[in-house]
């Protein structure tokens, strides 16, 4: 019985893959989204602190899944069985997959598109520029698109030089970059630091002590440079 659901499991991804489009163009939808909106491209690299903010909070087993995360996989299914609810299973290769090739679509089909354009992503790419892609192309809120307009914009620093605690704060924005923006909604955007900085803890990136002091700085303080960088 196992087996024959495992058969079924790999021809059912086997057309899949080939009823989805290829990624061979990721680089150039990327480039077109970020002219349209004014952003650079290619931005610069991704610092590490923004990376291992950006993996802490979005997608923790980033660097050992295969595109998609068959653990958080398993968990939605038993949840759904459940009824426990969504708790959400995109990585970060499908959250790319959906930012490049299926933006306006939420329906069950363009996610299950977007798993698939995920291992396509992971296979072609890797993960180190999946991340740089990502990063070209997020956006972050109150305009900015891409981690040099947003680093710049809300800090007035170059992503390489943001603090723990800035980018902290410019990872928990992907998720709701409008109702987390820090320059109309501080209180929302602290919340999501916050939230950033215990899973930096849980992942072993900043001690307890670390966080708790970053968490003691005020949002002003981080956001005393916004309205650009210099030069």
């Amino acid at each position: 019985m196992l087996g024959a659901l495992i058969a079924l499991a790999a021809i059912t991804f086997g057309g899949l893959w080939l009823a989805t489009p290829s990624v061979g163009n990721a680089r150039q939808l990327a480039q077109a989204i970020t002219r349209a909106h004014h952003a650079a491209y290619p931005g610069p690299p991704v610092p590490p602190r923004f990376a291992a903010a950006l993996e802490a909070t979005e997608d923790h087993r980033f660097n050992e899944e295969p595109g998609i995360d068959p653990i958080a996989v398993g968990r939605l299914g038993f949840d759904e069985v459940t009824g426990k609810g969504d708790q959400g299973a995109a990585t970060l290769y499908a959250q790319l997959a959906k930012m490049l090739y299926t933006p306006a679509d939420s329906s069950l089909a363009a996610q299950v598109e977007q798993g698939v354009l995920a291992v396509k992503l992971w296979a072609s790419y890797g993960g180190s520029e999946v991340l740089r892609l990502y990063s070209d192309v997020a956006y972050f809120g109150h305009g900015f698109y891409g981690i040099a307009d947003a680093s710049c914009g809300y800090f007035g620093v170059h992503p390489a030089a943001m603090s723990w605690p800035q980018a902290a704060l410019l990872a928990g924005l992907v998720q709701g970059p409008t109702v987390d923006d820090p320059l109309r909604f501080p209180a929302h955007a602290l919340d999501r630091e916050r939230h950033v900085l215990g899973r930096l803890v849980a992942t072993g990136a900043l001690s307890s002590a670390q966080a708790s002091a970053y968490e003691r700085i005020p949002l002003r303080s981080l956001l005393a440079g916004a309205g650009g960088c210099p030069g």
